[in-house]
């Protein structure tokens, strides 16, 4: 490891802006912190404080179905560039292994510096000479853990300036000082985005936006009004006990992501995956089911018709799609059915006091499902309710009055 040079702070740095700083970062901790603008600030005000910083780095690990890392890049008037890493072996790859933060952890030094030009230059790893080709001339990699192992986390980061003559050591000080506290911050900042993507992943975002506001009591939540999504894969017995079990996983998924992705680019939100079924809904805001259903313009329901419409025509694209390479790949096509509905649901918490689910249920949800159920009898693709056709503003073709199980008297049904 270089050794640092004994030298005081340079010639415009401010040790007052320095102790600021730190207190900055602890009632940054304090609030609710959103990483990249705390971040920016953080580095904003270590350059206006006098500390020649030409670029600023953090990484850390996430919990995220997308991606397992998270990291910022800082340079003077560019503000903070966020890059994801995916879940593909991200500590397993030979950059990872060749970095320095990788000496960092597997060490466990709490920093380790380079000079990037002069004689006590030391470019041991691949990531020094590319600094070095954007006129770095020292470098300061740090690493602060959470707590006791390495499953308890924490963020590695560097710092590096382009002065000639590098960080003097009291700058080094200054920033191995405010970066303690900057992780302090980050800790806390790390544990509430984790909370929220782990929130969002299982609950959908507006219920779990709900549930970390404080609805997790049983019986919490609001009746709504909304379109109401069901659907449902076909044959799926038949593909579940002829198929392998992680084929018929891929295939699962596959048609899933399809639905999903389809409701959620459409504005929809995601309740709950019922083994091959999906539930989703598209909410109306500000609405009652009164005034929609006898005017059948007079509130927002009708933009919410066409969002599921729009979702159910993604929908049926993307399942042609896979279907077109499974069919290069010999396996079979796959067939769905959805059944769209619009009425008052109760949205909010079921189950038992210590197991809850965050769902919509009622009269209008059965009736969704029962309408989906329909779409293989009449070898449909998509139906949908009398009630939804009264709001939606387009044309709809009527397929008929027909009887549903458990709903009294026959149900006009409608589709495109």
């Amino acid at each position: 490891m270089n050794q640092l040079k004994k030298t005081d702070l340079g010639p415009h740095t401010n040790g007052t802006l320095i102790n600021e700083i730190a207190n900055w970062l602890i009632d940054q901790a304090l609030g609710k912190v959103d990483l990249q603008v705390m971040s920016e600030q953080f580095y904003n005000r270590v350059f206006a404080a006098g500390i020649p910083i030409s670029r600023g780095h953090i990484s850390f690990d996430t919990l995220h179905p997308l991606f397992a890392a998270v990291s910022m890049e800082w340079k003077p008037g560019k503000g903070i560039e966020t890059n994801y890493r995916p879940h593909i072996s991200h500590k397993t790859t030979d950059a990872w292994k060749n970095s320095p933060f990788y000496v960092l952890i597997e060490k466990d030094l709490s920093f380790l510096r380079r000079h990037l030009v002069g004689e006590e230059a030391v470019l041991d790893f691949p990531v020094l000479k590319n600094l070095k080709k954007q006129g770095g001339t020292d470098y300061l990699a740090f690493m602060i853990p959470f707590g006791d192992t390495r499953a308890d986390g924490g963020i590695v980061g560097s710092w590096m300036t382009n002065r000639p003559g590098g960080f003097s050591d009291r700058e080094i000080s200054c920033l191995l000082r405010v970066q303690k506290r900057l992780g302090v911050a980050c800790k806390i900042g790390i544990r509430e985005q984790i909370s929220e993507n782990i929130a969002t992943t299982y609950l959908g975002r507006s219920a779990g936006n709900m549930v970390l506001k404080g609805n997790i009591k049983r019986g919490d939540g609001e009746d709504i009004f909304a379109v109401i999504w069901f659907c449902d894969l076909r044959n799926s017995v038949k593909l579940a006990n002829t198929l392998p079990r992680g084929e018929f996983l891929t295939l699962l998924n596959g048609f899933l992501e399809c639905m999903a992705g389809a409701v959620l680019d459409n504005g929809g939100e995601v309740l709950r995956f019922v083994g091959d079924a999906a539930l989703a809904i598209f909410p109306i805001e500000g609405t009652a089911e009164g005034n929609c259903l006898s005017s059948g313009v007079h509130c927002q329901a009708p933009e919410a018709c066409e969002k599921a419409l729009q979702a159910a025509q993604s929908a049926a694209k993307r399942i042609a799609k896979l279907n077109r390479q499974r069919k290069k790949n010999g396996d079979v096509a796959l067939d769905y059915g959805i059944g769209l509905h619009i009425g008052d649901v109760m949205y909010g918490n079921i189950g038992s006091p210590e197991r809850l689910e965050f769902t919509v249920i009622g009269p209008a949800a059965n009736m969704a499902a029962r309408i989906e159920s329909q779409c293989k009898r009449q070898n449909k693709k998509l139906l949908i309710s009398s009630d939804f056709a009264k709001i939606y503003l387009g044309k709809l073709h009527s397929t008929g009055l027909h009887d549903l199980a458990g709903i009294e008297g026959k149900q006009e049904l409608f589709t495109l």
